[in-house]
């Protein structure tokens, strides 16, 4: 049996921008999982999860037609990774075999609520990761973040594909989104095994080593968020707020720049400034646009970071989910803690981890 793992990860700084080609944002991958099994078999296959049994689905009209939203589907995922990693393993002469396919996930809590902590994309690259393993298929980093960006894409249509990133490589990374229609052209022209090995216009995956003095805690708000649809609405508004959006694009370009600075010096100070004004970006945003990202919880949770020497901000699409604080390890956090759990705010015991294979 075949058993691989694939962690989650949360957003630092660089929300919605990251959407945009070329522009970056600072991700981190946690020591949560999802973790895939597989086992040939003989006359057929399976694809079994506990976590995945039960799952919701969501439609919308669109005149008198029933059009399904499969983005916040996992099974999706699990079969977008499985075809296309088919498709390259056959590309090299592999033989298709039968296999039963075991999803576990510790990135949902008990109850199946999502944490936030990109479970879709954990799921991809753990599946991509599994079944390459199982065909015997020789893959690096860089093209297994593209054979997973690709499947995961092919499900949500929209995104900057820095989840799949983090899961790929773990740890600490700046992550600068690829130019997607430029992915669309390319599709046509090249092969699957041909695509994974060219440079992609304007990615950019860097790993960051952080200061040593600097924890990083995060406060779960129980409350789950549909980050498709969130980056869905704020993109129907950016047209019509074309100037501001652009500034806000900008500004948090140079913002997520002075940042990587920040981890580049060992400056807790000058990573804690840039949290700061990138929250505020990100409120100014959710305005311009008609969003909550900082709902009333996520801004209860940042304010009580702050008033312990911390800084805060919501972390991803905001809407739910979770906050993150960037806080000195020297400072006592017990006070902190307390008061988030009075608010109703799971501390999360959650630490960044490493990809070593």
């Amino acid at each position: 049996m075949i058993t691989v793992k694939a962690p989650g990860k949360l957003y630092i700084a660089g929300e919605y921008a990251v959407v945009e080609t070329g522009f970056p944002a600072i991700l981190v991958a946690l020591n949560q999982f999802v973790t895939v099994t597989v086992e040939e078999s003989s006359d057929f296959g399976s694809i079994n999860s506990r976590q995945y049994q039960e799952n919701s689905l969501y439609w919308k009209r669109e005149g008198n037609n029933m059009v399904f939203d499969n983005r916040d589907n996992p099974f999706h995922y699990i079969l977008s990774a499985i075809r296309l990693t088919e498709i390259y393993a056959q590309s090299l002469g592999k033989e298709m075999k039968c296999y039963h396919l075991g999803i576990d996930s510790d990135l949902d809590s008990p109850d199946g609520k999502k944490y936030g902590l990109g479970s879709s994309a954990a799921v991809t690259v753990a599946t991509v990761k599994a079944l390459c393993r199982f065909y015997d298929l020789a893959m690096t980093k860089d093209q297994l973040f593209k054979l997973a960006a690709i499947a995961h894409l092919d499900i949500q249509g929209n995104g900057s594909l820095g989840d799949i990133a983090a899961s790929v490589y773990g740890g600490w990374i700046a992550y600068r989104s690829f130019d997607r229609e430029w992915l669309k052209v390319a599709r046509k022209i090249y092969s699957l095994r041909k695509l994974i090995t060219l440079a992609w216009p304007a990615l950019q995956i860097e790993l960051l080593d952080p200061p040593a003095n600097l924890q990083l805690l995060i406060g779960w708000t129980g409350s789950p968020a549909s980050t498709s649809h969130l980056v869905d609405a704020v993109g129907l508004k950016k047209a019509e707020q074309r100037a501001a959006y652009q500034q806000f694009l900008t500004d948090s370009k140079q913002c997520i720049s002075r940042m990587i600075t920040g981890f580049r010096s060992k400056s807790i100070a000058l990573i804690q400034n840039e949290i700061r004004f990138n929250r505020q970006l990100l409120k100014q945003l959710g305005k311009l646009s008609a969003v909550e990202i900082e709902t009333p919880l996520l801004h209860r949770l940042c304010e009580s970071a702050e008033a312990a020497q911390g800084a805060a901000k919501i972390s991803g699409a905001g809407g739910g989910d979770c906050g993150i604080v960037v806080i000195n390890k020297q400072l006592d956090t017990t006070k902190l803690k307390l008061a988030w759990e009075k608010a109703g705010i799971v501390p999360l015991n959650l630490h960044v981890h490493q990809v070593n294979d």
